[in-house]
């Protein structure tokens, strides 16, 4: 391992910034992505409390710029964009992050350690969406918006094809199929009874929009928060989409939010005049990646890149669960809080919210930047809390994919004891173990290793998802698609564990229960 270079500079968060755009939705005006993070940036440099020549300074002085993936607009490049809105030179460092939820933490991290190294003066990360303003484009027929800025190509905004793989010949590898499947390989690994999971994740999701609710940059922001009752009740407007997950336990992306935070170096802010109340350290972040091929992964009662992230963060700033003060777990689904929670041993009811914002399903799920507004959360409350003896920390999970990519930033009221940002993420960027034997064209006797069942709109079931192993040990991906062994998977009795037949047909396999002979 290299030496570890000399920090050269103490990195402090000096700004902040949201935007809530709800009130656009339906407009003709509705701002686009661009516009809203250029919204924001301006909003976290009068975050600064800074007078309007040393606003200005304080701008002119970034030196890199970096965006979170959109999904609602493709721009060629946006911190490109960003850079010429601002008026900032092309000699700024520019990068925009791959599409997952972990970008936030992942550019976070990087941002702080340029500051530290001097190899930007001042760092910004923005990121926004605004879906719901193109939904109502598209459905108003006003497609593309003559004021949003124009691109040569659309087709990448509704492209989300991919490679021929053992997952698409099962139609298996969306987001609200996977976590599912982690779901229900938890609750076996608890022994938990499916009515007592059920009301655990619904129980979750009210905590989580009753503190949605009072944020004034969530989505629900105004609204009557869902209760536990609703959340947890099928109906036709909480419909089952895969199971245990009604639609209330989804994320919900359509929205049009923006955030931005503002890095510089302790001694810059010093000069502008940024009043220390106003500074909060990044200690410390770690993250890595799980094998994209899903099926492919050792276990699905637990995820290997979020406990190695949230460990190695920790590590990283020093610190253990028990002194961190706020917290904010990703929570696309309930499953991803669940294993944060029970890896750190913290009660999902505890007297430490396991979120700030209330998660994707209350807050707004805003595309890859979710955890941006984590970030600027924690770092409001984190201020209230300086004039504290001790100090505060916060901890932020940030997650994308299908539990695939993790990334965890940990943020303090006072500088790191040896004033030296860690040189380096931590943990490789993907993790590469030993994995099981996947048998592409399966037939003979399987044991269900997790499973979930795909719902339509009229409340039945459609399509049953099947891991399994067969009787060597080698993994299988199946459908279900008959009659007997649907309403099987979908009893409400557990069924992992259960022996059926698999078989191969076409390119798929199909698991089937054997129906009792009378």
């Amino acid at each position: 391992m290299p030496s570890v270079p000399a920090a050269l500079e103490i990195p402090v968060l000096v700004g902040i910034g949201d935007i809530n755009d709800r009130g656009a939705k339906g407009r003709d005006d509705a701002a686009e992505p661009l516009t809203l993070m250029l919204r924001a940036i301006g909003s976290a440099i009068q975050d600064t409390t800074l007078a309007p020549a040393a606003a200005q300074k304080l701008q002119a002085a970034i030196e890199s710029v970096m965006v979170v993936a959109n999904w609602t607009w493709p721009y060629p490049n946006a911190p490109e964009l960003v850079v010429q809105r601002l008026g900032l030179p092309g000699s700024v460092h520019t990068h925009e992050s791959h599409h997952g939820g972990d970008s936030p933490g992942q550019l976070f991290d990087e941002a702080a350690r340029r500051v530290a190294y001097r190899k930007s003066k001042v760092a910004l990360i923005t990121g926004a969406e605004a879906l719901a303003s193109l939904e109502s484009f598209k459905k108003a027929k006003k497609f593309p918006p003559p004021h949003w800025t124009k691109l040569d190509d659309h087709t990448s905004i509704w492209d989300r094809t991919r490679p021929e793989d053992v997952g698409t010949r099962h139609f298996l590898g969306a987001p609200i199929q996977v976590y599912p499947l982690y779901e229900a390989a938890f609750r076996e690994r608890l022994q938990q009874k499916l009515p007592d999971n059920h009301k655990e994740s619904a129980d979750l999701y009210a905590k989580f929009a009753q503190i949605a609710a009072r944020s004034p940059y969530s989505w629900s922001h105004g609204q009557e928060p869902e209760t536990a009752e609703s959340i947890g009740t099928v109906t036709k407007r909480n419909r089952m989409i895969c199971s245990p997950y009604p639609l209330l336990m989804n994320a919900f992306n359509t929205v049009n939010l923006a955030a931005a935070c503002i890095i510089t170096t302790a001694n810059f802010a010093k000069e502008l005049g940024i009043p220390e109340s106003k500074w909060i350290y990044p200690l410390g972040g770690a993250g890595t990646s799980d094998s994209a091929r899903f099926w492919e992964r050792p276990y699905f009662h637990q995820s290997r890149s979020l406990t190695q992230s949230l460990d190695a963060a920790l590590k990283a700033s020093n610190l253990t669960t028990e002194d961190i003060d706020l917290f904010d777990f990703y929570s696309c689904f309930p499953i991803v809080p669940k294993l944060a929670a029970h890896h750190l041993n913290l009660p999902l009811h505890g007297p430490k919210p396991i979120t700030v914002l209330g998660g994707l399903t209350s807050f707004g799920g805003a595309g890859n930047n979710y955890s941006m507004h984590a970030l600027t959360e924690i770092t409001r409350q984190l201020r209230t809390k300086r004039q504290s003896s001790r100090p505060a920390h916060g901890l932020v999970l940030a997650n994308g994919g299908v539990l695939s990519y993790h990334h965890t930033i940990i943020l303090s009221t006072q500088p790191r004891p040896d004033a030296t940002y860690p040189a380096w993420n931590p943990l490789p960027s993907n993790l590469d173990e030993d994995h099981p034997v996947i048998e592409e064209s399966a037939n003979g006797a399987g044991v269900i290793e997790t499973y979930t069942v795909q719902y339509g709109r009229d409340g039945s079931p459609v399509l049953g998802f099947v891991i399994g192993r067969l009787e060597s040990g080698d993994r299988f991906v199946a459908n279900a698609e008959d009659t007997y062994t649907l309403r099987q998977l979908s009893s409400g009795n557990e069924q992992i564990g259960k022996r059926g037949n698999v078989s191969s047909e076409e390119g798929r396999n199909l698991f089937v229960f054997e129906q009792a002979k009378i």
